[in-house]
């Protein structure tokens, strides 16, 4: 009921339904199963939380600095609550796991870059979607449109991942958990702008990042995976709003 709210809140844009499937998910837990109430109510939180501030691609000042303000509140609240309030520190940022990266983890990431190089120039440019995204052509504006696109790339790890997927795998098993995050990681990118059919690799992609990150267990692996495909993506925005620019693309 949570993931559904989720899904109603950012996708139908249904707040009666939204917020009241939530206020059941979170009534039928207390009743249930207290613990698992506690760490539904960190989630509710954050999404809560991010569903009363606009979602887009604007990437003025004002608009940065209101998103960006809700979105460290989405993460920081539950991490601060479960760590001083909860004491049980489920809710956890591991950027150094002492662990070195396989020989498989270091491959992978240059396959995201062809990845996002052979995808995302086709589903852009060829839907349209990237008039979601504002022009940048000015200096300032580009600048901002890489802080954006990046700082968005490591929230989704940090709530997604980190929070919801690690919270929720305290009670579910790991593939009922991973859908459930994906379900939420996937409608808030589309609320953000990723329309047409990117939920037909961006819900696998949070599927594998959350495999990943029980793999490894390691943060700084996953937001490394994350900003690559990020990072391709900065480009073709930059190049389809400017035909001119970075015209290495094939679409």
């Amino acid at each position: 009921m949570v993931s559904l709210s989720g899904f109603l809140l950012l996708v139908l844009h249904m707040p009666a339904a939204g917020y009241g499937l939530m206020v059941l998910a979170l009534v039928t837990s207390a009743i249930i199963d207290r613990p698992l109430f506690r760490d539904l109510l960190l989630i509710a939180f954050g999404l809560t939380v991010m569903s009363l501030v606009p979602i887009t691609t604007d990437i003025s000042p004002q608009h940065m600095g209101v998103m960006g303000a809700a979105m460290i509140l989405a993460v920081g609240v539950p991490y601060a609550v479960s760590r001083f309030a909860y004491r049980d520190h489920a809710v956890t940022f591991p950027v150094r796991t002492g662990e070195p990266w396989t020989r498989t983890e270091k491959w992978y990431l240059p396959a995201v870059v062809v990845i996002g190089y052979a995808l995302l120039p086709v589903y852009m440019l060829n839907t349209g979607v990237y008039t979601n995204w504002p022009a940048s052509d000015e200096p300032a504006e580009v600048a901002r449109l890489f802080l954006g696109t990046n700082g968005l790339g490591i929230w989704d790890e940090l709530f997604f991942i980190c929070t919801a997927f690690a919270l929720l795998r305290r009670h579910l098993p790991m593939a009922q958990a991973n859908v459930l995050q994906a379900v939420l990681f996937t409608s808030f990118l589309w609320e953000l702008g990723f329309h047409a059919w990117a939920p037909l690799f961006i819900f696998p992609f949070a599927l594998l990042q959350a495999f990943i990150f029980t793999r490894t267990r390691s943060l700084s692996y996953i937001i490394c995976v994350h900003l690559l495909f990020d990072f391709v993506l900065f480009l073709v925005l930059i190049h389809a709003h400017n035909r001119a620019w970075i015209d290495i693309f094939i679409y």
